[in-house]
């Protein structure tokens, strides 16, 4: 592959953030992204976002969970965490139960499928 084919790789300079982490490492973690111009400066005309992260521990292992909070301060953000975690650990048991579903009505049983090319062994 060339130089001509690969894609620029380009910060978007009209859409930086500063992150700063909270964590109590036990639970999980809280990202607190300001706005900030190119030059560093903080970027009043954007909203502080909030971003909750935790892991579940599964039988398959650890289940990493990533969320958005709408707060209005670190304090709000915090008081929200376990609710939105709560929340988010829900729609994806959800998602991955629906993959399952998925998964099982992709299996194809001996017999199945009918027709020419249907899979099904055929004695001469």
């Amino acid at each position: 592959m060339s130089n001509e084919q690969l894609p620029e790789i380009k910060l978007d300079t009209e859409n930086l953030y500063k992150e700063d982490v909270f964590t109590d490492n036990k639970v999980g973690t809280l990202r607190r992204m300001s706005p900030i111009t190119a030059e560093g400066e903080v970027d009043a005309s954007r909203s502080v976002m909030f971003i909750g992260q935790a892991q579940m521990m599964t039988q398959a292992g650890a289940l990493p969970l990533n969320f958005g909070i709408e707060a209005d301060s670190l304090a709000d953000a915090l008081a929200k965490f376990s609710t939105e975690a709560q929340a988010c650990l829900e729609r994806t048991l959800e998602e991955l139960r629906e993959m399952q579903r998925q998964q099982a009505s992709q299996i194809v049983m001996p017999g199945q499928g009918g027709g020419m090319g249907g899979g099904g062994i055929q004695m001469p």
